[in-house]
């Protein structure tokens, strides 16, 4: 079963569709022993990120020692980072090395919404079948600065960044792979598919 994380931040039945959707067994719950036994763990999120972060205290150990597939999703994913300036500078999960940061003011429109390429850096399971340059749809005003090495994706928005990473079990995405069409849902079949389930 693929659990979604349920820690009172928006977005929870788009991504429980999508799966369901592409085959996959998907449940929502904030029940800590639901999550322990997780084939696959979804954190998914929209919104602001120390209100996030102070809600998702009471499973971050959960999430950080999981030994399954965690896929986060725009807030989802800049919650891996160590680090965000989002309202201040305020601690995330450290999973994968990095800081969360405004876009400058003069990249144009902020929040940067809508349907936007990705440039694809290393080959990753849930990217199978994803052609590089694909169109998925953003809804975000911060993005995650991290190393190179943990750079699955990058987008071009007045200027480059960081669309989606990884770091051994966890994938983030700062894009909504839910509401990107086609190629989002192979992204999800490809995170059922890891998940076994």
């Amino acid at each position: 079963m693929i659990t979604i994380v349920d820690y009172g931040v928006g977005n929870l039945r788009s991504i429980h569709k999508a799966i369901e959707f592409v085959g996959g067994n998907a449940v929502v719950t904030s029940d800590a022993g639901v999550i322990e036994e997780a084939d696959a763990i979804v954190l998914p999120g929209v919104g602001a990120f120390k209100p996030a972060m102070d809600r998702l205290k009471s499973f971050e150990k959960l999430i950080k020692d999981a030994n399954v597939p965690v896929m986060g999703i725009c807030l989802g994913m800049q919650l891996f980072a160590t680090e965000s300036e989002e309202g201040g500078l305020y601690e995330g999960l450290d999973v994968i090395p990095g800081r969360v940061v405004k876009f400058p003011a003069d990249v144009g429109k902020i929040p940067h919404m809508g349907w936007n390429q990705i440039k694809i850096h290393v080959e990753h399971p849930l990217l199978e079948g994803v052609k590089d340059g694909s169109y998925v749809y953003f809804v975000h005003s911060y993005h995650m600065k991290t190393d190179s090495e943990h750079v699955l994706s990058t987008t071009d928005y007045g200027i480059e960044f960081v669309s989606a990473v990884f770091r051994d079990n966890f994938v983030g995405f700062q894009f909504h792979p839910e509401k990107s069409g086609r190629e989002g849902l192979k992204i999800i079949k490809n995170f059922v598919k890891l998940a076994g389930k």
